[in-house]
């Protein structure tokens, strides 16, 4: 548990040393801004990437006992689920001593938590599924990651770069659960309805295709395991 909620830390602490003197000078409560980022990207990061072996992991239990094959990637979102909670909590404490005032939309903060943990139960079961036929996903996989960290604003702003450009931001979804932490957060403003519909639309896509992959391949997983 101790570690759970170190791991994000040292990952904050260095950020904060390395990007402050570029990025942080002007970003206001660039503290704050920084561990939404790292918050979010890490439990994404975390909960996709041992979600994708669920699977072969526990392959010895349901090639001889017939249990529904999700479960076994539900229970490692349930574990990510509780370091999160931790780590939020820390989070808060933050906040606090960045100066941040806490207001009552900070309960709208369950919205972007619960799609980012459908999100990352579709993109696991995707994974997962991917997994037991093609082993060399998993070093795929931390390329994209990387990719992705780096395509999320974590460590900086994009108030730089045109209107096109942000809007091709929009795209990315572990971006709109960063932002949406943020505008609550540090701007104390209540994102759209339309970037609700957005976070929305990008959870039942990558859910509705993660379940259509187990209901399809679900016999033959017994066969590559």
């Amino acid at each position: 548990m101790a570690w759970s909620v170190l791991s994000p830390l040292l990952t904050l602490l260095v950020m904060k040393m390395v990007f402050t003197q570029f990025f942080g000078r002007t970003t206001p409560h660039y503290t704050t801004y920084l561990f939404c980022g790292n918050l979010i990207f890490s439990c994404f990061n975390e909960s996709t990437g041992q979600g994708m072996t669920s699977l072969m992991s526990n392959a010895g239990i349901f090639t001889k006992v017939n249990v529904p094959k999700y479960l076994f990637l539900l229970s490692k979102n349930v574990q990510t689920l509780i370091n999160f909670g931790l780590t939020l909590c820390v989070f808060f404490l933050f906040c606090i001593l960045d100066g941040i005032t806490f207001t009552w939309k900070f309960v709208l903060l369950l919205y972007p938590v619960a799609c980012l943990v459908l999100f990352n139960i579709g993109v696991g079961l995707i994974l997962s599924a991917l997994f037991v036929f093609f082993r060399d996903i998993q070093y795929l996989w931390s390329v994209f990651t990387m990719l992705l960290m780096y395509m999320s604003a974590i460590f900086y702003t994009i108030d730089g770069y045109s209107y096109n450009v942000q809007c091709l931001f929009l795209l990315n979804p572990i971006y709109l659960f960063i932002r949406y932490f943020r505008k609550i957060v540090i701007e104390a403003t209540i994102p759209t309805i339309w970037f609700h519909l957005l976070m929305t639309a990008d959870v039942i896509i990558v859910v509705g295709i993660g379940c259509w992959m187990y209901k399809k391949y679900n016999a033959r997983f017994l066969y590559y395991v």
